[in-house]
């Protein structure tokens, strides 16, 4: 058994800017599977399922539960840059950690947050 591509099925509140944050910030490409309600952005082999939820709980009141995934990239401080230059909230700059990789932490424009990371070189 093996598992074959990774998706995350998001809740959010506006399609187009939730589209627009995950298109400049991460460079995903847009598929509008229902529009209107559902928008699905890949990049890379990782599909973030979006589906237009008004009324549910913000993911900013969710606290540490508003976490969804570690994304494990070629190199952490480029995306940083990018999501600097984006205006992306970075909750986290990198930083080395003593699980050997070098993380940094940002939020959504919806909310949800997500840890970017690389290996740290082994020495």
């Amino acid at each position: 058994m093996t598992i074959q591509s990774h998706h995350y099925v998001l809740a959010v509140h506006d399609l187009d800017r939730t589209r627009d944050w995950y298109q400049r910030v991460l460079g995903c490409e847009a598929e509008e599977v229902d529009p209107g309600n559902w928008v699905f952005l890949s990049t890379d082999g990782v599909t973030f399922m979006c589906g237009r939820c008004p009324d549910a709980t913000s993911p900013a009141d969710l606290g540490d539960h508003a976490y969804f995934a570690y994304l494990v990239v070629d190199d952490v401080d480029s995306w940083h840059e990018r999501a600097e230059r984006e205006g992306a909230d970075v909750l986290k700059a990198p930083k080395d950690e003593p699980w050997g990789m070098r993380e940094m932490a940002r939020r959504t424009v919806d909310g949800h947050r997500m840890m970017v990371a690389s290996k740290l070189a082994q020495s």
